[in-house]
Order: structure tokens, then sequence, then C-alpha cells
């Protein structure tokens, strides 16, 4: 009797454990809901995610799915450049930089070489074939089928693979991303695949997650997709205030820290934002004032902010500091200190 009770434990243990592994082997688009297909959504988000990941050089190029193989010749703002390595990056930001609201020219001599998302080169000849590759890439982008450049998988990863009646047929190691964009896109129809969960991921803000299954990887993607769009939208948004602060004249309307409005201090100064990051306050009623120079940097992550930097006058120092942007439209900027959030500023354009 005893005997009979061990072996119904072990033959529900075994059951047990069969069905938790088979649980982690997710997805779609086969007569087994637990594995997945060539076309499922698993193996769209691994070979998306897998993809050649271009944005490094988008400053210089202007495309995510592709980078430029250098050396290349490019003329920047009218500045003709050799690029021999990335260490000269630099000297193309650096001239981006210069100005910061004037449209940016970049002239790329043809022909070059450009590595695509898929890992193979190219030879552009011309601009308009150039053109074509960035048009491509924006359609993809538009129909969210781009490449995902918010996580990256930290290898080596296992992958197990079946048949079409669900054996396992084997096992694979990927190393790399490459690896893994090969494997996903040479699966056949009838070749079905899980990962061997759990695995880990970089995100773009250098953490790292951990990831047990396809429904968790499904969530990081989305989620750092969503944080992706949300860092795009700040930026976007950081670039429409540097031109409303480079074409407007400002005062300050409202300075209040903790609770008490001190506006007044500044009424006599106005604020002259230049394109060069650089910032000056007038005294428009008393000219034997000298004008305060400081400098500013707008910036963002999730929000935007506005650092202000001055020199002298123990007054404007005061709004020497790093303020999130919390609203703004082309004639009124709200701030509030990211040191003491009761101090809050309005700058208003005259």
């Amino acid at each position: 009797m005893k005997t009979i009770k061990l072996l119904s434990k072990i033959l529900f243990v075994s059951i047990l454990s069969m069905t938790s592994c088979q649980d982690e082997i997710d997805n779609d688009n086969t007569t087994n809901p637990d594995t997945n297909s060539a076309n499922s959504v698993t193996a769209s988000n691994l070979e998306r995610a897998a993809r050649y990941n271009g944005s490094f050089d988008d400053f210089l190029d202007g495309t995510s799915c592709s980078s430029i193989i250098l050396p290349i010749t490019a003329t920047v703002n009218g500045t003709q450049l050799t690029i021999l390595s990335e260490s000269d990056y630099s000297l193309v930001i650096d001239i981006l930089g210069q100005i910061t609201n004037d449209d940016d020219t970049i002239e790329l001599q043809f022909p070059l070489t450009v590595q695509l998302s898929n890992y193979t080169q190219v030879v552009v000849t011309n601009q308009a074939q150039y053109d074509d590759l960035v048009n491509a890439c924006e359609q993809l982008e538009n129909e969210g089928e781009s490449a995902i450049n918010c996580l990256d998988f930290n290898f080596p990863i296992s992958i197990l693979t079946f048949n079409a009646t669900q054996e396992q047929t084997g096992s694979v190691v990927l190393e790399s991303s490459e690896a893994m964009f090969t494997f996903m896109n040479n699966l056949s129809d009838d070749e079905f695949f899980s990962v061997n969960y759990p695995i880990t991921a970089t995100l773009s803000n250098s953490s790292t997650v951990n990831i047990t299954s396809d429904m968790d990887l499904q969530f990081e993607i989305t989620d750092c997709l969503d944080n992706q769009e949300a860092i795009d939208d700040a930026e976007e948004q950081a670039d429409n205030l540097t031109d409303i602060l480079v074409d407007g004249l400002f005062r300050v309307e409202s300075f209040i820290v903790a609770s008490v409005e001190t506006a007044n201090d500044f009424a006599e100064f106005s604020f002259d934002f230049a394109n060069n990051l650089t910032v000056v306050a007038e005294n428009t009623v008393n000219t034997a004032i000298n004008d305060v120079e400081g400098t500013y940097q707008v910036a963002s992550e999730f929000e935007i902010f506005l650092s202000l930097d001055f020199t002298s006058n123990a007054t404007i120092q005061i709004l020497n500091d790093t303020w999130e942007v919390t609203n703004f439209t082309s004639s009124s900027i709200s701030l509030q200190s990211t040191t003491n959030s009761t101090t809050t500023v309005v700058l208003s354009q005259i």
C-alpha cells in the first residue's frame, strides 16, 4: 500500500512539473496554444527587438533603421567634415549645437555604405536612393513595425524547437541579436519554438528587467515603447520651448516662494534668450545698472527642464536653478523648482 501511495505521489509531482514547464511555452497561431509559430506575436517581438539598432547616429543620417559605415565626408551647416570614426561624431554635434533654433543641413557625399536593420550592408550611390531608405523607415514607424530599440536582450538565450505535432526537436543557444534575428527570419511554417525562460534585457535607461514568459515579454516591450514615445514627445516639446524662448523677450510675471509673491523684485528686468544658449537680463528702468549675463539650457526626459545660470547680481541669481516646465504657451512659461517645490516662476512675453 505504501508503494502504491509513493508511486501515485511521484506521478502527481511529475504531471504537475510537466504542466508547469508547458505553461511557460506561450502563444499563438498553431494547433497547440503553448507554442509559437513564425507568425506569432512573440516571434515578431523577438525579431523586432533583435534588429540592428542604427539609432546611435540619427543626428547624422536621420534614420534609426540603418547607420552609415565610416569613414564618410559630409557638409554640416556649410562646413565640410571627414568623419573617420565615431570619435569624430562630436565634430558634427558641436556644429549642430552652435545655434539652437536654426534649420540644420547635412549633405552626405555619395557613394556611401549603410548597414540595414537586417544586418546587411548596401552601397547607396545618390541622394534619391538614400531618401528611399529613410522613407521606408518612416513607413515602418508609422505602421508600428519598426525596430524595438528601447530594449536589448542579454545573451546567451536558449530556444526550444518543436515540430507541427508539438514534439520537441531540439534546442539552440543564441549568442547575439544578429543570431536571434536570423533564427526568427529563418523559421518555416511547420517549425515552432518557445523561449527557455527566464531571460533578462537591458532597457534604454540602463536598468535590467527579468522576463519569465511570453506575456511578460509583451508587457516589457509595450511599457518601454510607451516610455520611449513619452521621451520623444518631451524632446519635441523641448525644441518648441527653445524656439519660443529665442523668439521672444520675457519678464518675470510671478515668483512665488512658500506662497509669498516676490515678482516685484524683478519688475525692472527683461530677459532676452539668444540661440547660442546665452541669456541677458537687462534693467529697462535704470540704464546705469549693467546687464546681467547668464546661460540657459533646455533639456528633457519625461518632462521638460529649463536650467538658468547667471554670474552676477544677487537678485537675478535667485533664478539660478533647474526648473521643471509645468506648462508653456507661445506667451507664457510656468516653472517649478526641482530643488524646492514651493518655488514657482511664470515668465511672460513682453
